[in-house]
């Protein structure tokens, strides 16, 4: 029951939070950025992942009918796993975004162009999809022995794989090229922008320019030390006897995480801040007379 009411505010506010973020990067002008464009696709990306499963993990909580059918199960794997995939490409695209930003700056309206934007969001989209859609093909042709009780809150491909009578080792293979080329990969790329625009800022004379710098990055480089933190943590920490800890991690890079995003983004952000503001100003309120 704790974890029930725990999930259920953690949903509702990743739901509003993120909903918030969207709206107001359509309604206001100011926000008609590349950085908010990237921000409002990361922000339908966590309500879509979690989504996927939360719903359903609340109702066998508070039933206590704990299935879900191969299909539902399938179904709820490949959208967690599109959307993990897409994140990696998304915050490595919004990476080279800050580091354009930065570093090129006279050059930054000419590249990061409407259409450039539009390419880059594409194509995280696209990979993630297919990426997790050869994954899944792959876990749904497995044979699975006993009673199928899969031991995790969700349909995790771990804790699926560990219900297979056969030999996986075509699996661990795929996920380790995945891991290599869809984690790995652009979280190098976020390293290397980030010691470009590094080495930009601490060339910059004024403190105050440097402040300013630095907090166009904070809040990204936030978000991408909690998703990589606990992706990394999960995924290379020695096997654990005690699924428990497994589980918990889990909610945390897909409940948590999400939740935060919109919290980190919006915290002590004038553009934001300013945004809430104006679109308020616009809402029809009844006057009086």
């Amino acid at each position: 029951m704790f974890i029930l009411l725990l999930c259920l505010v953690m949903y509702m506010v990743i739901i509003l939070g993120n909903s918030i973020i969207i709206i107001l990067s359509v309604l206001d002008c100011h926000l008609h950025t590349p950085m908010y464009f990237f921000l409002s696709n990361l922000s339908f990306l966590d309500i879509c992942c979690t989504t996927s499963f939360v719903p359903k993990m609340l109702t066998n909580f508070s039933s206590g009918r704990r299935t879900i059918s191969f299909s539902g199960c399938m179904i709820q794997m490949y959208i967690s796993l599109a959307m993990g995939s897409t994140e990696c490409v998304l915050l490595s695209t919004m990476a080279y975004d800050r580091y354009i930003a930065i570093c090129n700056p006279l050059r930054y309206p000419m590249i990061m162009n409407k259409r450039h934007c539009v390419q880059l969001v594409v194509t995280s989209w696209v990979v993630g999809f297919l990426n997790s859609a050869m994954e899944t093909a792959l876990v749904t042709g497995l044979p699975f022995c006993g009673k199928n009780i899969i031991d995790h809150f969700v349909c995790e491909i771990l804790a699926m794989l560990r219900l297979a009578c056969v030999d996986i080792s075509l699996n661990e293979i795929v996920m380790l090229i995945d891991s290599i080329t869809l984690a790995f990969s652009p979280l190098l790329l976020i390293i290397i922008s980030y010691v470009f625009i590094l080495s930009v800022i601490l060339r910059i004379n004024s403190t105050e320019g440097r402040k300013k710098a630095f907090s166009t990055c904070s809040a990204h480089l936030t978000v991408v030390t909690v998703f990589y933190g606990t992706i990394l943590f999960m995924y290379m920490k020695p096997k654990s006897k005690d699924s428990i800890t497994d589980k918990f991690i889990t909610l945390f890079y897909s409940v948590v995480t999400p939740m935060l995003n919109p919290i980190i983004y919006s915290l002590r952000n004038k553009e934001v801040n300013a945004a809430v503001k104006h679109v308020l100003k616009r809402l029809p309120f009844k006057r009086g007379p």
